[in-house]
């Protein structure tokens, strides 16, 4: 029987387009599942919508529609990712779907029954933006930093609390035996110092009078879930729980790829959240870092926001994934700018691996041989790139590829000069060596560039080979 393997991004607010930031994390997930996929694994790859929330109910009504009216007009965008970045997804959970609705019901419930929900009335002040309480410390000239352009807003009301203080020894003891729960290792020093401190307990709930566009929560109509309460559990409700429980058995836990604005809530709420319905926690959280365009955070009122859609549109779908997989820190912020990507689709793509196919293809086609189409064993995916998927350093494994992998083919042929040999059995033997090593380098960028890496594997498959238009014509 397969080995089974589960990976899930967060779900995404509806209220605004796809951004390149949401791109590079579902591209990052997208490769993990497809790597896992090569070892013979059955995979499930989450993702979605969150449609939830005072952002959205306020969304809509600007635009004069009803909120499911708004999130299924907008919920097209997100689902058109599929397509424009071509993704492996599995399962696409929207949070008004029935089945995810009765989930966090359910959920509710049994946390309700193990004593962990209670009412409380409480004055907070909110960011509709992140959709979280802050805290005085958290706020920068009173408005929360990463949403500057939004009026924290004071919410004075009755609502039902999650007993999170409940969980700070179970969540410390989690982060204690599993050192490699939350990658990178600065992320987990940074949510261990949170529950160190106390965790305090959060609303989990809002007044239907108030917000009305919620999960209702169970035997109390004058209540709705608060959105992050209801959209974590999408990360169960979409491997069928709590109906299907042999789906959930087998592929829970998961992987969960998140920004570090996420840091609290994956590894922290929804863990405790977890331990509350008596489920298993989470198998591993990687935590990313923001995207910048010239050092400065993206928004729409700088006008910076880099749109997925026009990109690959003018660049190509594997050049998109390249730049966001290489070029961004695995662990850091980093910075997008069309100059540095215009200079690494040259030299990278067009240059590098581009230049080395065409060049060797055409010597191939020009031997007038034919080649064995033998296929590689998985140990040469495995052994190359395991580790450093482990920790999800995309960057490192296209650094290695290029350099250890892909150069030395360029070297091989300038060495050997197929060109000037007459001995066809000392020629074969040359382009040979040759043809399995583009054939190797196909393979190990598969889970990265995979509309490449199937042009690649085609074209040399043999036992004749041709010379093929350029890969990535030149910018």
């Amino acid at each position: 029987m397969a080995k089974k393997f589960y990976i899930t991004t967060t779900l995404p607010y509806v209220n605004a387009d796809p951004h390149i930031g949401f791109a590079m994390e579902i591209i990052r997930a997208d490769t993990v599942a497809r790597y896992h996929r090569l070892l013979g694994e059955e995979v499930i790859f989450n993702t979605g919508t969150d449609e939830h929330g005072l952002k959205v109910f306020r969304k809509a009504a600007q635009e004069k529609k009803s909120p499911q009216e708004y999130c299924d007009k907008h919920v097209t965008k997100y689902q058109g990712l599929k397509n424009l970045l071509n993704l492996s997804v599995t399962h696409f959970t929207r949070t008004t779907d029935q089945f995810h609705i009765e989930a966090a019901q359910e959920f509710w419930r049994r946390c309700q029954k193990n004593g962990d929900i209670y009412k409380a009335k409480y004055q907070i002040k909110y960011c509709v933006g992140c959709e979280l309480e802050k805290t005085e410390s958290e706020l920068a000239n009173g408005r929360c930093p990463i949403h500057p352009d939004k009026t924290i807003e004071i919410i004075d009301e009755e609502n039902y609390f999650f007993r999170f203080s409940k969980y700070q020894k179970q969540l410390l003891a989690l982060y204690e035996e599993r050192p490699d729960f939350v990658i990178p290792k600065f992320r987990l020093g940074e949510i261990k110092k949170f529950i160190q401190a106390g965790p305090k307990d959060f609303s989990i709930s809002r007044l239907k009078s108030k917000m009305p566009w919620g999960v209702p929560v169970p035997d109390d109509p004058e209540q709705v879930m608060y959105v992050w309460f209801d959209a974590l559990i999408n990360y169960i409700s979409a491997l069928g729980w709590p109906k299907d429980l042999d789906n959930f058995k087998g592929f829970w836990p998961g992987v969960q790829i998140a920004g570090k604005d996420n840091l609290r809530q994956q590894s922290a709420m929804w863990q405790a959240m977890l331990i509350s319905a008596g489920l298993p926690t989470s198998k591993q959280i990687y935590i990313e870092g923001f995207i910048n365009t010239g050092g400065q955070k993206m928004s729409k009122s700088l006008g910076n926001v880099i749109d997925p859609f026009e990109l690959v549109e003018k660049y190509g779908t594997d050049a998109v994934r390249y730049y966001l997989l290489r070029e961004i820190p695995a662990y850091d912020d980093g910075d997008f700018s069309i100059q540095r990507f215009e200079e690494l689709y040259n030299a990278d793509l067009a240059n590098g691996l581009g230049n080395t196919v065409s060049r060797v293809a055409k010597l191939v086609e020009n031997s007038g041989l034919e080649f064995n189409g033998t296929r590689l064993p998985k140990k040469v995916l495995r052994n190359a790139q395991k580790n450093a998927l482990a920790d999800f350093r995309f960057d490192l494994i296209l650094n290695n590829i290029w350099v250890t992998d892909l150069h030395p083919i360029e070297i091989h042929v300038d060495q050997h000069q197929p060109w000037l040999i007459k001995d066809k059995d000392k020629l074969l033997l040359v382009l040979q060596e040759e043809v399995d090593s583009l054939r190797e380098v196909a393979l190990k960028i598969s889970p990265f560039l995979p509309e490449t890496a199937e042009k690649i594997r085609k074209q040399f498959a043999g036992p004749k080979i041709k010379s093929e238009k350029p890969l990535f014509p030149r910018v």
